[in-house]
């Protein structure tokens, strides 16, 4: 919000009376868009919790308010995405090469943020039928 109202050249001291107000009548909300990042994030974009983590720490988000928005996220739901996901991206792997093919398995989902002893143990579960 800040650098927006920067690039309108505006000045400090309007700049913090304009964040000022905007917090005092709940419109900044760093709770709620914590939440509301990480719900989005993981349900659009299928996310894991290490990628949504991170994502939140580089916004300058701190620590209480990353744990408290990825408690919105229930563990049934994060399995779902997971192994929807991971079935999805291994049925549409067209690698022939079985190492490559777990290479690029376990890249995708490593990348998208979910935890690699969720992702080696799928790996080994589809490797096995």
């Amino acid at each position: 919000m800040m650098s927006k109202l920067r690039s309108m050249k505006m000045s400090n001291d309007e700049i913090d009376k304009i964040i000022a107000h905007l917090i005092q009548e709940k419109f900044l909300n760093e709770e709620r868009f914590a939440c509301s990042f990480a719900r989005g994030k993981h349900r659009i974009k299928s996310w894991g919790k290490i990628r949504i983590t991170n994502e939140l720490k580089f916004r300058n988000i701190n620590q209480r308010l990353i744990t408290k928005a990825l408690q919105e996220i229930t563990t049934d739901e994060y399995l779902e995405t997971f192994h929807k996901t991971a079935d999805r991206v291994w049925e549409n792997s067209t690698e022939r090469n079985t190492l490559k093919k777990r290479k690029k398995f376990c890249d995708y989902l490593l990348r998208k943020g979910f935890e690699s002893q969720l992702v080696y143990e799928k790996v080994k579960d589809l490797e096995a039928q």
